[in-house]
């Protein structure tokens, strides 16, 4: 059990003059206050807060961290006020205390907003200050560590945040360390066999090559103090979560991972990490494509290495590792390590290069004011897998892995995106939608009078370039909408001899604009061009019930309602429409209980989206609609299930059983085999509500040799 005297044993052995008192009032204050409270273990609550100051400090973060650790659930779970902590502590620690407090008191009834607002706090707390962020990472590490007394779907539920949230926040700030054991906890606790099966496997293949690392460490070993380089040779093991990412991303088995086993060399300087590369490529003959310089273009996180992968003794493939002792502080530790460095500021660097692409994402999150847009924003941005890519003057842009060439235009500048007609990659031209990759130069071919298609959508991979295209079509949209209003209102109203100009000014007009929620008539035009009102209601009030009746004929405007209605009752409810069309959208299958959103379509009624699906998130936000489901809905909504799994006899087998005996029809089920030994099965399922499909998806998960199961996609059809 840890003690107060490990935290200052550590403290002291990194920096001798460090200011011990703090710790030690610290710890006196969080024990009184959290006197009497016990976690679910039955153990008191001091042990927690005393484990997340332990790991601060063998980050060797400063006393403020350190003594934010020791607090940081004072004021959220005792009587403490911030107040009282600033009096106490000072403002800088009261300040860590109270965003530590603010991201944890998100209580949200939806789970996706209550991800995404979590994660906004937590980006703001980042730009206010980073140790706010390792305080909380600190917190959630000790906490996947004592999961055991907690219920099984309280573990699945943390683990799952920890695994969307937590572990990628680690990676961007280059924590390996910390992503690579949250990642690995996560991993045990939501496929708890496929970890046993995998970690099993992994310890007998590490313990039959015990030999082989020794032999290739001593071997360079020998050849790097030969040419007088003075470095330090380990070898590792892959971590088991990052192993059965590599099995599905390549889709291949555990025994085809060559380079399971991987080295390190340590150098003591830049000039040293290339002569010991000169080394290894001279010992082995290194795989093609397999060669990464981040030293001379570190990733995002600031992490920096070379990375090369060679065909070791037997002809094995292994990876090797090359960098500084300061590059390993870094990549082990990542921001923490970097803070160190800087060690006495008070708020993140504006300057610092390491956090350009937090202020990126401070900026981005302005833009947005749906909190779920935010989420799917920070996936692309704040996690990529980057490429770096040239201008033709030797400018380096940062993109994700996938980006195109309409990614680099608007990185470059949203009128360079808007007018962008071609591009050339290393001189020659490629289409709009060619993947970048490391290294390219690209030129951006430009003409005025050009504008963004909605095909881009599909083509574009970064949230900026997504934005603006949407915010252009959009716009022109808009425009158009509000053409279209503008003649529709005119010529309903000529019929009636009244004019446009008149009415706009009249009494009933505004008292239309009033109960629609209005600003403008300009906004009224815009709703009436969309289809999101109908004339009907201005004009009873514009003209007198017998000259109404008069008329006799129904105009083309009411036809055209008419036909749009009427139909036959829908699981979904639309706010303030009774009876209109309404159709599923089968390219995400939403159903009963999935958040959803309603699109108006110009005489097709409403269709319907879960609220992440990506066209719904591609559709102009003008014409969305208030919808919900329909209480009591019992009807079965169709589905699309992949499955990925070992090619074995019998699996579709018990995969089919499993459906069945979950209460779900299969209406139809295809299976693809791969050379490796893998078949991807699709099966179109009917399932009741989303609760249903998770205890599904469970279940199917919970088979032997399924590696995944996903929702799938298809076309649209009228329900």
């Amino acid at each position: 059990m840890l003690r107060l005297n490990d935290i200052v044993d550590r403290v002291q052995s990194i920096r001798p003059t460090a200011n011990i008192e703090i710790i030690h009032k610290a710890y006196v204050f969080t024990a009184k206050v959290h006197h009497g409270q016990l976690r679910e273990s039955g153990e008191p609550y001091l042990i927690h807060p005393i484990n997340v100051s332990f790991i601060l400090a063998d980050w060797n973060l400063d006393e403020e961290t350190i003594v934010t650790g020791l607090l940081h659930d004072t004021v959220e779970d005792t009587v403490a006020t911030i107040e009282e902590i600033r009096e106490l502590f000072g403002d800088t620690v009261g300040q860590l205390v109270d965003g530590v407090t603010k991201i944890s008191r998100v209580v949200i009834s939806d789970v996706a907003d209550h991800k995404a607002e979590s994660l906004r706090k937590m980006i703001l707390a980042m730009g206010k200050d980073i140790r706010v962020i390792l305080v909380k990472l600190a917190d959630r590490i000790h906490n996947m560590r004592t999961l055991d007394h907690l219920s099984p779907d309280r573990q699945s539920a943390i683990a799952l945040e920890t695994q969307e949230i937590y572990a990628p926040i680690a990676s961007r700030l280059g924590m390996s360390r910390v992503k690579m054991e949250l990642e690995d906890k996560c991993f045990e606790i939501l496929h708890p066999d496929k970890y046993r099966e995998l970690a099993r496997a992994a310890d007998e293949r590490n313990r039959g090559q015990e030999e082989h690392i020794r032999k290739v460490t001593s071997l360079l070993e020998t050849k790097l103090r030969e040419a007088g380089v003075d470095a330090a040779i380990t070898g590792r093991s892959k971590n088991i979560s990052g192993i059965f990412n590599k099995m599905i991303r390549q889709e291949i088995e555990f025994e085809h991972i060559y380079d399971l086993i991987g080295f390190r060399i340590i150098a003591k300087t830049i000039r040293e990490c290339y002569e010991a590369l000169g080394i290894v490529h001279n010992l082995w003959r290194p795989v093609p494509g397999r060669f990464k310089d981040y030293i001379a273009m570190p990733k995002a996180n600031f992490y920096q290495s070379l990375h090369t992968t060679v065909f070791g003794p037997d002809g094995e493939m292994m990876e090797i590792q090359i960098r500084t002792e300061e590059m390993h502080g870094l990549a082990e530790y990542g921001v923490a390590a970097h803070w160190r460095y800087k060690e006495g500021r008070q708020e993140t660097d504006k300057g610092d290069q390491m956090f350009v692409w937090l202020r990126q994402i401070l900026d981005l999150q302005k833009e947005m004011k749906d909190p779920r847009e935010f989420l799917d924003t920070v996936k692309v941005e704040l996690f990529p897998e980057e490429v770096y890519v040239f201008t033709p003057r030797g400018d380096v842009k940062e993109l994700p892995r996938g980006a195109t060439p309409i990614d680099f235009a608007y990185a470059i500048h949203t009128e360079v995106g808007n007018q962008c007609v071609g591009a050339k990659v290393n001189g020659k031209m490629v289409p709009l939608r060619a993947s970048l990759k490391n290294g390219d130069v690209v030129e951006i071919i430009t003409n005025s009078s050009h504008k963004p298609s909605r095909d881009w959508l599909k083509i574009a991979k970064t949230r900026k370039a997504l934005n603006r295209i949407r915010a252009f079509i959009r716009q022109e949209q808009q425009e158009h909408s509000l053409t279209l209003g503008r003649q529709i209102l005119e010529r309903e109203l000529r019929k009636y001899s009244l004019a446009i100009m008149k009415t706009q000014k009249s009494k009933e007009f505004a008292e239309i604009l009033q109960e629609n929620g209005f600003k403008s008539a300009d906004d009224y035009c815009i709703a009436l061009g969309y289809g999101k009102v109908s004339l009907v209601p201005l004009i009873r009030r514009l003209i007198p019930p017998e000259q109404l009746q008069e008329k006799g004929k129904e105009s083309r405007l009411e036809a055209l309602f008419k036909r749009v209605t009427a139909r036959k009752p829908s699981a979904v409810i639309v706010k303030g429409v009774d009876d209109i069309f309404i159709r599923l959208a089968n390219c995400c299958h939403p159903v009963p209980g999935d958040p959803i959103v309603g699109f108006i379509t110009r005489g097709r009624g409403v269709t319907i989206h879960a609220r992440d699906c990506p066209k719904a998130l591609e559709t102009d936000p003008a014409r969305a609609i208030e919808v919900a489901w329909e209480a009591g809905t019992k009807a079965a909504h169709p589905v699309k299930l992949k499955v990925i799994c070992a090619d074995k006899p019998g699996l579709l087998a018990d995969i089919s059983r499993t459906i069945t005996a979950s209460d779900v029809d299969i209406r139809r089920a295809m299976v693809m085999t791969t050379r490796d030994k893998r078949a991807i099965c699709s099966f179109d399922v009917a399932v009741n509500d989303a609760k249903h499909l998770a205890a599904l998806i469970k279940s199917i998960e919970k088979v032997k040799n399924v590696y995944s199961v996903e929702r799938g996609k298809g076309r649209d059809k009228p329900v």
